[in-house]
């Protein structure tokens, strides 16, 4: 039986160089993308578990309610308070008062004697101290007899506002004990016009 005549089988076809250049560099870009979102997405994790934690464990987002704190902290502005019991003066710290918590400025510590004279120029230890933060001086509500001698443990806290703020002025808030500080204010987070570090 005769054999039909085959045709002989096609060659495959065998891509250029600059066609096999292409692809490669094409999945090499497809490789380096998906690199490239993993790190991302990795890192992105890390940021948030961090974050999380600072929020529970070294930072709460506090927003301010009043003008005691005026002009330094406004009514509405969101800030970073650092929990720590570690405050100096010239801290703005965050403390415990009739369950909320109140924002005033630390002026003495434990010790220290406090002056405030009729213009509301403060004395700390018979040395005027320097207070750029205030818009207006004035000696406010006052309910202390001068010079006052901070109680062991106890901190001296004034409102920037001081025509208004109710502080250590007031015997009903008095010194604040070293238990009732929550922490000092580190960052402003709102609004973003006034958003930065703090001291």
């Amino acid at each position: 039986m005769a054999r039909k005549n085959q045709e002989p089988a096609e060659a495959p076809k065998i891509p250029s160089i600059d066609l096999l250049r292409e692809e490669l560099a094409r999945e090499e870009g497809k490789h380096q993308v998906r690199k490239t979102l993993i790190n991302i997405t990795g890192v992105l994790i890390v940021a948030a578990a961090v974050a999380a934690l600072m929020a529970t464990r070294l930072f709460l987002l506090i927003r301010v309610h009043g003008n005691s704190m005026a002009p330094t902290l406004e009514n509405g502005e969101v800030i970073l308070l650092h929990q720590t019991k570690q405050v100096e003066a010239g801290d703005i710290i965050g403390f415990y008062y009739g369950g909320r918590i109140l924002l005033k400025r630390a002026i003495g510590c434990a010790g220290d004697e406090i002056e405030i004279d009729g213009e509301g120029n403060v004395y700390v230890n018979g040395e005027k101290i320097d207070e750029p933060y205030l818009a207006g001086q004035k000696q406010g509500k006052c309910e202390l007899d001068f010079p006052y001698r901070v109680p062991e443990g106890m901190t001296f806290v004034l409102g920037d506002n001081r025509a208004i703020s109710i502080d250590s002025r007031i015997k009903a808030i008095g010194c604040v004990e070293e238990s009732q500080i929550v922490g000092k204010v580190a960052f402003r987070a709102w609004p973003v016009a006034r958003m930065g570090f703090m001291r």
